[in-house]
């Protein structure tokens, strides 16, 4: 069975706070939706100061999920590690993997926005070390035992439900990521389908003497969108997609690589493109793909559009994976 992947980053340009409380209600009543469907993972992520409303708190909509689930995974992919304070961090990871049975997976990156580190007051220019401490900080903090951080002896309790301690992915697209990685003995997760740093990463562990693994996007990783009309869809909500991929493509320089990468500036080139995809049921079976990543509510997608792509997901598509 392929992985299953329902996105949530709770975009909503120009939403009153009504509208986005009744925004992050409805993803969560998808979420518990898509728990008893079966789908494997609800996906979120994190960014900060963004006009659109992106969600900047993955860990709290995390929480959220696993009080309306009983089996679904939730990835924060990724959270901006040198953001955040380590040691709360551990804290937060810990009781998230307690409360979820282990449920919690956490790719760390370092961003790519020099202005979210600003919002914070983090030297952008110090974040790969940032990096480092808070990834040696959690793995510490994680056995329970004191441990020696900024010159005091401190000691993080609870410990996590998860031995040796809570899936933690270094995340990125660079060869120092690959080596932070390889350093720590961590699985790495390249931003996107890159087997030439997937190798780097693979060497690195040969060299540093430790074990890891890679879990890399495919060289097609859509965001689907399912729908009986996609012409209709398209017409209709496209615009909404193309929000989403005029965002990211704003944020992304020469040297950011991502699986999410779209170069289209009218909604008929985003189409064409391929990045996004609104599919029907059939065509969605018959694209078989290793990983179906559904965002429903992409761009502010009316939330009663977001549930009809989820029932017909759920409905019509994964009885055809199955088979």
């Amino acid at each position: 069975m392929p992985v299953t992947v329902v996105r949530f980053n709770l975009v909503a340009p120009g939403a009153t706070p009504a509208e986005l409380g009744a925004r992050y209600r409805a993803a969560l009543e998808m979420a518990a939706y898509a728990d008893r469907q079966g789908i494997t993972t609800v996906q979120t992520e994190e960014h900060h100061g963004v006009a659109n409303n992106w969600l900047p708190s993955p860990f709290a909509f995390a929480a959220a999920v696993f009080g309306a689930t009983s089996r679904i995974a939730v990835t924060v992919s990724a959270v901006i590690g040198p953001l955040h304070d380590p040691l709360r961090m551990a804290e937060e990871i810990a009781v998230l993997d307690l409360l979820s049975g282990g449920r919690l997976v956490t790719v760390a990156g370092i961003g790519y926005r020099p202005e979210e580190y600003a919002l914070f007051d983090v030297d952008w220019k110090r974040r790969g070390k940032l990096q480092d401490e808070l990834l040696e900080t959690l793995l510490k903090a994680w056995t329970g035992e004191e441990f020696e951080y900024r010159g005091r002896t401190v000691r993080v309790t609870p410990r996590p439900f998860t031995e040796p301690h809570p899936l933690l992915l270094v995340g990125g697209s660079s060869k120092a990521a690959a080596r932070r990685a390889a350093r720590l003995g961590l699985p790495f997760f390249p931003s996107a389908h890159l087997p030439e740093l997937e190798a780097y990463y693979k060497e690195r562990l040969v060299e540093y003497g430790t074990e890891g693994w890679t879990m890399m996007p495919t060289s097609e990783t859509p965001l689907l969108h399912i729908a009986e009309d996609p012409d209709r869809a398209w017409g209709t909500y496209g615009e909404h997609f193309l929000h989403e991929a005029r965002t990211y493509a704003s944020w992304q320089s020469g040297d950011i690589r991502s699986a999410v990468k779209s170069a289209a500036t009218t909604v008929d080139e985003l189409r064409a493109e391929g990045v996004y995809r609104i599919l029907t049921p059939d065509q969605c079976v018959e694209q078989g793909l290793d990983n179906l990543v559904l965002h429903p509510l992409v761009g502010g997608m009316p939330l009663e559009e977001g549930w009809r792509s989820l029932r017909l997901f759920a409905e019509r598509v994964l009885p055809g994976l199955e088979g």
